[in-house]
């Protein structure tokens, strides 16, 4: 059955022979005149100027992928120096992602060409045979012939018939460049593999880090404040438990209290770290948790067949706990959903809420942080959330069983 992405790479392919033609004669025309001018200091700018537009013409290229063909590639960049002639040089001219765009934008062309000319082809020639009992009722009613027409109203039903097998066999050709278009688009657009994985242990490391410095933050802050508040108490009431007994039995009462506090806050913290039912009762059971303590309805449903990874499960439920928290905070929702299944992209959490929507992943904000997370194992994050809502989250998280 021909994949209904097809009929959105069709338009794509008809005419991207002319986008490959396009960039062809726009860089080999700037390219050599910046080189050129590169002698007399003023072909440095036009260089830049160059390369950032054919770096726009790939990441316009990454956006229509996604349009076209359902295959969404991130911009693989290194990050933008904050001044510099020099340092804008070497990030424009040294990262490898630039010279994969600029071969990505000269492969449009011959690759395009066939494409779009195989495009035009086949639809038009199927769309002939289509209307040729059309054709064949305007001949007998008007008198009206074509070259175009034949002239038999049975030759005219067997075109038809051609016409349709033409068509579904138009379709899959179609769905057949889409794919080779993707791939190759994904492997010249996408960055090296190396240059992926880099990026990705980078994100995790960046998250570990955050991770340990909150843990210490939230000790320092709260538990161990707590316990020195108890030290403190029980020494007050050491002193006084002979000459004033009853306010010694109030400083040990306080003390009782704020222990109480401190072992409640390193409950939290422990539970923040790794939750104890998710080790013991896994996914399920965890983020069954999670809903029951939301201030909201919350339905969920996980259909995994059996347990994932630990690493997964824990990002899993990150992912969950902190979607929810910020659910809560800030969307105005009234109910939401959890969804966790298993398919070929490996284990697929959708949380979704009918909250006001508009919210964004932005560096250092909480999404930017899931989004990290889901990084260390090569997972992904991706955000839905229109200004009215609803809000819909997707993690992939890849995994083996």
């Amino acid at each position: 059955m021909v994949d209904p992405m097809t009929w959105r790479a069709a338009p794509y392919l008809l005419v991207t022979g002319g986008f490959g033609l396009g960039w062809f004669v726009v860089l080999s025309v700037a390219l050599p005149a910046a080189l050129t001018l590169t002698v007399v200091w003023v072909g440095v700018p036009l260089v830049m100027a160059t390369v950032l537009m054919w770096r726009g013409g790939a990441m316009l290229e990454r956006r229509l992928m996604h349009a076209a063909f359902g295959v969404k590639i991130d911009d693989p960049y290194h990050p933008r120096p904050e001044r510099g002639l020099g340092a804008h040089l070497r990030w424009l001219l040294a990262d490898a992602a630039t010279w994969q765009d600029l071969g990505y934008l000269l492969m449009l062309l011959p690759l395009g060409l066939v494409e779009t000319a195989l495009s035009v082809v086949l639809w038009t020639a199927s769309a002939m045979l289509l209307i040729q009992p059309i054709l064949m009722s305007l001949w007998v009613a008007t008198g009206l012939h074509s070259e175009l027409t034949i002239d038999s109203w049975p030759g005219a039903f067997v075109a038809a018939m051609f016409g349709v097998l033409l068509f579904v066999l138009a379709a899959y050709l179609v769905q057949g460049m889409a794919w080779l278009h993707g791939t190759l688009a994904t492997v010249l657009l996408g960055g090296s593999q190396e240059e992926r994985l880099r990026a990705s242990r980078a994100r995790g490391i960046d998250a570990a880090e955050a991770e340990r410095r909150r843990i210490e933050r939230d000790l320092h802050d709260g538990a161990q404040q707590r316990l020195l508040s108890v030290a403190v108490d029980l020494g007050r009431a050491q002193s006084k438990f002979d000459n004033a007994p009853e306010e010694a039995r109030m400083l040990i009462a306080q003390a009782h209290a704020g222990t109480k506090a401190a072992i409640a806050e390193l409950r939290n913290l422990a539970r923040g770290i790794h939750p104890a039912i998710l080790s013991d009762r896994g996914l399920d059971a965890a983020l069954s948790g999670l809903a029951a303590r939301a201030p909201v309805r919350v339905d969920v449903s996980v259909e995994l067949g059996e347990r994932p990874p630990a690493a997964v499960e824990s990002i899993a439920y990150f992912i969950v706990a902190e979607t929810l928290t910020n659910m809560a905070k800030h969307s105005g929702a009234t109910e939401a959903s959890v969804t966790v299944v298993r398919d070929h992209r490996g284990v697929v959490v959708d949380v979704w809420d009918n909250g006001i929507g508009g919210a964004v992943v932005c560096a250092g904000g909480g999404l930017s942080g899931l989004a990290d997370r889901a990084a260390t194992i090569d997972g992904v994050l991706v955000l839905h959330s229109p200004l009215g809502g609803p809000t819909l989250v997707r993690a992939e998280l890849p995994c083996e069983w």
